[in-house]
């Protein structure tokens, strides 16, 4: 009792005291960090919904996969999976407000068009039908025997989701795109009617010859500020940098040459110089224990072997050698293994497309077992009589397919044709007849033409000529040097010095957190110096050197500015816009000395201007006045009464005084009817595009990479 009797009497105190704990835990630097800083493991919010870090680094992975099978750059893709998961989320949410749903059976009904599957003919087989039932037991075979690859699914899955509900939302808004008659009417008339005008014009760039103007970091301000969409800007950083390669001297280029000599003329250092490249027995291991590119086991023809030997080989003997030459930053030394006729990927084909209601493009209302009956039919009468097909083209259903004989023409593997056409014409040869699926419908398919050519199988020994230690060094003491006489100094001197010395240099002024890569540059170091620039501590005028792994090069750089999240800081888009800034504010000069010279006709107007009368002839969808695109003027010769002067016009490449004498109608071939199919069709085309920007510029997106990208996700 006494220890809580004396804690009662000095409770004033421990409330001093825990205030005192309060106050420092409060301002304690980690704690402040924590309690008040965003939450890792969200990098941003779209309309209040959050993006994870998991659904980001998902996105990243899925994309940086995608680089690697396409021979593509993985790196750099940050920003680019950023856009997608910001535009998906949009997408989805415009998805659950139309009500729309997005059921299994839909799901697997359309996975064949996605295009991870639709680009790739493995997942059709050689009548190409989408191989579903094997997809679906792949993946119940993963869950039980590989979680990883299930995962990757999963991950896969989502990214899919996203895909099609873009499909189903556009293309249920699409359709709802009419065009009224009346539009038509105003477009044919804009199509067909020429206004006749005269016209004084005072140019931009002949008056400013006179009267010069000089564009502000306020006039371009001004600017930004009357167009904000436009000059949206994320966080961003104004980086020059001058660039040190370590470029191989004479001696390194001498060095990898003997290097190579001793490979293909004397022999390996494991074989005791017993066993080189015209004596080996094995050439596919030689290479791959003793060159920097690895064997190629494919024919090639002669257009697809290096430039240095791709006319030698046709007439070369098996065992030949050839080298050593130069490809590239390469020594290289190629031997002829073999030669043999191959079929071309090239194929000439015709087909026959019976459609059903619901594919593709299709107009046909049978169903589609009724469509595969009536292939199937028609597939059996032309494989017992050839002659038949041409016959049987009455009964396809591809627009002017009897004009064409069916004929497509000359196809590629990397053409952009249905996959299981291709597919189909993967697996046969010229005469062959067939049945294929596509999203179009059934092909009866006849392989036309497919002729062999001549190709070579060629084994190539390379060595890179890279720079040696004494050429690095060389480097790195140029680099230390120059940022040593350029740390403290402006933009300017830094500049001016790499130009001076001529060394590479870049300036530039819009550097994203997460681009990855720098312009100009393009190496596995740009990232680091990236979020070098980005740091907190970062001060405009900083630099700093960075070596680039592998190569030895070198870059120097220096923050020449900081833009933060909102509109785009002036100097910054400078060069983008001063030229239209510069415009306005002659404009603005020039429309102040006509306004107060009160013309009453436009022969007053050029005298007093200092120019001359013009004649032209304009049309709304053809604005052109002697060559000037004028879409303001041609506006005003419509809009204006005949024989009326007009009102100033502020136009493209100068202001105008416009007086229209008469309007003609030339009327152009296309009725109504036409007109509107084009307008209807072109609108739906723009509409994509449109209403997701739209989207984006009217969301709240709110992007908080640069604050947590480095922290430590909460578990």
């Amino acid at each position: 009792m006494a220890i809580l009797g004396e804690i009662r009497k000095r409770s004033w105190l421990l409330l001093g005291v825990i205030a005192l704990g309060l106050f420092a835990f409060l301002f304690n630097a980690d704690t402040f960090d924590k309690m008040f800083s965003k939450n890792p493991n969200v990098f941003g919010q779209v309309n209040g919904e959050d993006i994870t870090r998991d659904e980001f680094n998902d996105q990243l992975m899925i994309m940086q996969q995608q680089a690697q099978q396409q021979g593509q750059p993985a790196k750099g893709l940050e920003e680019q999976a950023w856009q997608v998961l910001v535009q998906s989320k949009l997408i989805k949410q415009q998805f659950d407000k139309t009500g729309l749903e997005l059921t299994d059976e839909v799901f697997w009904s359309q996975l064949q068009y996605d295009p991870i599957f639709a680009q790739s003919q493995q997942y059709f087989d050689e009548k190409g039908n989408f191989k579903l039932n094997d997809i679906k037991s792949e993946i119940e075979k993963s869950q039980a025997t590989s979680p990883e690859n299930y995962a990757f699914w999963l991950k896969n899955k989502k990214a899919i989701e996203y895909r099609m509900m873009a499909r189903m939302l556009f293309g249920n808004i699409t359709s709802g795109i009419t065009t009224s008659k009346k539009e038509a009417e105003l477009m044919v008339k804009f199509r067909d009617e020429m206004a006749n005008i005269d016209f004084v014009k005072v140019d931009y760039l002949e008056f400013s010859k006179k009267n010069n103007v000089k564009v502000t970091t306020q006039d371009l301000a001004d600017y930004i500020k009357a167009h904000p969409t436009r000059f949206k800007a994320t966080a961003s950083r104004n980086l020059a940098y001058a660039y040190f390669p370590a470029s191989p001297s004479a001696q390194d280029d001498a060095a990898t040459l003997n290097e190579i000599n001793k490979l293909f003329l004397k022999g390996t250092d494991a074989s005791n110089g017993a066993e080189n490249f015209q004596n080996t027995t094995n050439d596919s291991m030689f290479v791959e224990l003793n060159s920097d590119i690895p064997f190629i086991p494919q024919y090639v023809t002669s257009d697809q072997l290096p430039q240095e030997i791709k006319n030698k080989v046709a007439t070369a003997s098996i065992g030949q050698t050839f080298g050593p030459y130069k490809e590239q930053t390469l020594y290289v030394v190629s031997k002829l293994l073999d030669r043999q006729m191959k079929p071309s990927d090239s194929v000439s084909s015709s087909h026959i497309l019976i459609a059903y209601k619901g594919a593709e493009r299709s107009q046909a209302t049978r169903s589609k077992e009724e469509a595969k009956a009536l292939a199937d039919k028609i597939l059996a009468e032309v494989k017992s009589n050839p002659a038949k097909f041409n016959e049987d083209l009455k009964q396809s259903d591809e627009p002017n397919a009897v004009e064409r004989n069916g004929s497509v023409g000359w196809t590629t593997p990397s053409s952009p044709f249905a996959p299981g056409y291709l597919s189909f014409l993967a697996s046969h040869k010229k005469g062959d007849i067939g049945l294929a699926e596509t999203n179009f419908g059934y092909h009866i398919i006849k392989v036309d033409e497919r002729p062999e050519s001549l190709k070579y199988k060629v084994a190539h020994i390379a060595k890179n000529i890279k720079a040696s230690d004494k050429t690095e060094n060389q480097v790195l003491t140029q680099a230390t040097r120059f940022i040593q006489q350029t740390q403290g100094k402006s933009f300017n001197q830094f500049k001016n010095l790499a130009e001076k010395n001529k060394y590479r240099f870049d300036n530039p002024k819009t550097v994203g957190r997460f681009q990855g890569t720098l312009p100009g540059i393009g190496s596995d170091k740009d990232a680091e110096v990236i979020a070098w620039a980005f740091d907190k501590k970062r001060n405009i005028g900083d630099t700093d050197i960075f070596t680039v792994e592998g190569t030895g090069d070198r870059i120097v750089a220096y923050v020449v500015g900081k833009q933060d999240e909102g509109l785009a800081d002036p100097e910054t888009v400078r060069d983008q816009i001063e030229p239209i800034v510069k415009n306005k504010v002659l404009a603005k000069k020039i429309l102040e000395k006509i306004n107060a010279g009160k013309y009453a006709s436009l022969d007053q107007a050029a005298k007093a201007l200092g120019t001359t009368k013009g004649s032209a002839e304009v049309n709304v969808f053809n604005p052109s006045v002697n060559g000037a695109m004028e879409p303001k003027v041609a506006g005003a010769a419509f809009g204006v009464a005949n024989n009326k002067l007009s009102q100033p016009i502020e136009g493209m490449t100068g202001v105008y005084l416009v007086v229209k004498k008469s309007v003609t109608t030339n009327k152009l071939p296309g009725d109504i009817k036409q007109i509107t199919e084009s307008i209807t069709q072109q609108n739906s085309q723009q509409f994509t595009g449109a209403f997701l920007k739209s989207l984006q510029d009217n969301a709240k997106i709110k992007d908080y990479r640069i604050e947590v990208w480095d922290k430590n996700p909460q578990q």
